[in-house]
């Protein structure tokens, strides 16, 4: 199923947002006072949607250097250090 112009550019926006989310968490600027558990869970979903986002076939030129850097620092994400 191909996106319309306007569902890509809504989903981007949204991996966007799963990006923030990621680096705010590993940096210790989000949910700093939430459990090592449910700071990588919150993680590891974000993750797997930019993941999922990512596989779709049908980008036009979007950049997903950031997208790609944080999944990257999901996947080596350890909330216990």
């Amino acid at each position: 199923m191909t996106r319309e112009a306007d569902q890509i550019a809504q989903d981007y926006s949204a991996m966007g947002d799963s990006v923030d989310l990621i680096n705010a968490i590993i940096a210790g600027d989000q949910m700093a006072d939430e459990s090592a558990e449910d700071r990588q869970d919150c993680v590891d979903r974000n993750s797997e949607h930019l993941q999922l986002m990512v596989a779709k076939d049908d980008w036009g030129s979007e950049d997903m250097t950031t997208v790609n850097a944080a999944i990257t620092a999901a996947t080596n994400y350890d909330p216990s250090e």
